[in-house]
């Protein structure tokens, strides 16, 4: 992924996402394709369209800190596209071990505080880098699936969204779902251009999703925060649950999801059965329960 050539998509790919409408330009003239034209962009950034031009064909070694605050501030960005841009646009050189998977460990403290979402009925999970599930705990692995059983190499969310056609049944918004995963990956990306091990599950994912591939040309990017998330279980029926993103704190690219649902609510009622569900399987599992 050339950072250079990254940057044009993306910033081809906003300017075609905004009208001239949307920024008090007039429309004029007979348009052939969406979004606000190079010299109208250039015109809202104060910069010339020879420029703008360089920058969105990948020739333009480097940009300023005041061009890009220009650029994100006429493309109307939102801090996780600006935070993108910036990432584009730095000078990245490849950390080590970008040739292989580094091990991502979760500390005794993150496996005891999963331990007592259970507790809470409170399905929760850590992503690490390239949305691989690091942990979960018991309610998580039931509501969604039970990643420690996996080989390692699949214990991944973007693997698991686009690559497992249960994700399909399961999420009761699976584009919207898929459209996130893919946007947070993008997201990765413009921090790791270097990363073979990202590159690789890009280029996986690309050669064996549709959806993936035409979701990845979008260029959209987001930094998860909360939100609702609505599944089809087999067990339990349907469900909304809240969830919240949390920074694993002394770790590096390690985000803790938590999931909940007031307790009086349908939904949470539902939890606490697949709670007690996840439960009696588990005894049934044990030796002492054969």
């Amino acid at each position: 992924m050339d950072r250079l050539v990254t940057l044009g998509e993306f910033l081809r790919s906003c300017r075609a996402r905004l009208e001239p409408d949307e920024v008090g330009m007039p429309r004029t003239g007979r348009r052939r394709v969406a979004g606000l034209r190079r010299e109208e962009l250039a015109q809202l950034a104060g910069m010339s369209v020879d420029y703008l031009n360089r920058l969105e064909q990948g020739r333009a070694r480097t940009a300023s800190h005041a061009v890009l605050d220009s650029l994100a501030a006429a493309l109307r960005l939102d801090d996780a596209e600006r935070a993108h841009l910036f990432d584009l646009a730095a000078d990245h050189r490849p950390p080590p071990g970008t040739g292989e998977r580094a091990l991502q460990e979760v500390t005794a403290t993150t496996r005891r505080l999963l331990d007592a979402l259970d507790d809470a009925h409170s399905p929760a999970f850590v992503l690490g880098r390239y949305t691989d599930v690091l942990a979960g705990n018991r309610l998580a692995s039931a509501l969604i699936t039970d990643f420690a059983a996996l080989p390692p190499r699949d214990r991944n969310q973007a693997r698991f969204v686009f690559l497992d056609p249960y994700a399909r049944e399961l999420y009761g918004e699976w584009e919207s779902v898929a459209a996130d995963t893919a946007a947070m990956l993008r997201m990765e990306a413009g921090r790791r251009p270097d990363d073979r091990v990202l590159s690789a599950l890009v280029g996986e994912l690309s050669a064996s999703s549709p959806a993936f591939r035409s979701l990845w040309a979008d260029q959209r990017v987001i930094e998860r925060a909360d939100g609702t998330k609505a599944y089809r279980h087999p067990v339990v029926g349907g469900l909304t649950v809240s969830y919240q993103a949390l920074r694993v704190a002394g770790q590096d690219d390690q985000t803790l999801f938590v999931y909940t649902a007031p307790p009086s609510s349908r939904d949470g009622t539902a939890l606490r059965l697949l709670a007690s569900w996840e439960t009696s399987v588990a005894a049934e599992e044990s030796p002492a329960g054969r």
